[in-house]
């Protein structure tokens, strides 16, 4: 098929379409998710869960991908589901506008096969996480921070996370970094990446170990914990 015939030079034609029945949640809309969901469903990814409470407002202009100065006051994850029928419209993305939570998000991302984070709150990435194990699911982890991001790859019973937050903060160092426009695209493509890895079982995986970037002085680390 033409639409995805680009992919065909990295990936063999029975991988994409293995890709068609694959189920990926997608759990925050904004900067990291909205880059997520976008390239996510220009790869044929069968099934997109965009899962966020949130509504857009100004302040989100600056960087996420899905807001314009019409939707502002709307629901993200409606406003994903709405943009990506026009970018993909052979796919299935459910939007749920909530926010995830102990007694929900069990019932929510039960059935993916992969959940990936966009949360900008290390209590919800917390939440995502417990659940993630529970249901025995493989999760990547992406978090960014003015000129620096994150990402690495869980999968059930790995101790890295609770390495990475070992503390009772529940904001994350973006809040004194700032969040431009370029992080968030740059980290969401590392976890795009790792979701595919993950789905076509192939390559090396971000696994007990993290990517670690720091694009103000070109630095790259994959720290093994």
């Amino acid at each position: 098929m033409n639409r995805y015939i680009k992919n065909e030079k990295m990936l063999s034609p029975e991988e994409n379409l293995s890709l068609r029945k694959k189920k990926v949640a997608v759990v925050g809309c904004g900067g990291l998710g909205g880059h997520i969901i976008e390239q996510l469903a220009r790869l044929g990814i069968g099934h997109i869960t965009a899962i966020d409470g949130d509504v857009f407002d100004v302040s989100n202009l600056n960087r996420q991908l899905l807001s314009n100065v019409e939707n502002i006051g709307q629901q993200k994850a409606i406003v994903a589901k709405e943009h990506i029928k026009k970018v993909n419209p052979e796919i299935i993305l459910e939007a749920i506008p909530v926010f995830i939570t102990d007694n929900n998000a069990d019932e929510i991302l039960k059935g993916h096969d992969v959940i990936v984070d966009a949360l900008d709150s290390i209590s919800a990435r917390k939440i995502v996480r417990r659940a993630a194990d529970r249901l025995n699911t493989p999760m990547v982890f992406g978090a960014i921070a003015g000129w620096y991001g994150q990402v690495a790859t869980l999968f059930p019973g790995d101790k890295l996370f609770d390495i990475i937050y070992n503390t009772e903060e529940n904001k994350g160092i973006e809040q004194e970094l700032g969040n431009p426009s370029f992080t968030p695209a740059l980290i969401a493509s590392f976890e795009v990446a790792e979701v595919v890895k993950i789905l076509t079982n192939k390559g090396n995986l971000l696994r007990n170990k993290m990517l670690s970037i720091n694009t103000l002085e070109n630095e790259y680390q994959v720290i093994e914990f």
